[in-house]
């Protein structure tokens, strides 16, 4: 079994910053994709930004240029760091990540986090 912890989330003010971490705990033997979405109040689920095992990226167009994700590989764990945040922002944060989990026979899974509320306001 696996679990996600996220964390990072809180209030803001237009135009700062936050750094949201998402760790994954559990017998793990590799990460594939590791994936941030969010889900604003009334509206549905969208992906934010993605990264693949050899790092290679992905960002929604309302995100690029403000948005970083990167992963820390040793510690099985998936960051996103938005800048210049505006009330658009405001939203559930949710990672999700593809690991492959034991014990053996290991094989792949879609683990989810919790979710942690970015809230963007003056």
């Amino acid at each position: 079994q696996v679990q996600l912890v996220e964390s990072g989330g809180g209030l803001v003010q237009p135009v700062g910053s936050l750094r949201l971490s998402c760790a994954a705990s559990g017998i793990i033997f590799t990460i594939r994709g590791m994936v941030w979405y969010r889900q604003a109040p009334g509206k549905q689920r969208e992906l934010v930004a993605d990264i693949t095992s050899d790092g290679s990226t992905n960002y929604a167009d309302y995100v690029k240029g403000r948005f970083t994700i990167s992963r820390d590989n040793a510690k099985n764990t998936v960051y996103l760091q938005m800048n210049s945040l505006t009330p658009e922002d405001t939203a559930v944060y949710y990672c999700n990540q593809e690991v492959m989990a034991g014990p053996p026979p290991y094989r792949y899974l879609e683990a989810w986090g919790q979710g942690t509320l970015v809230t963007v306001s003056s």
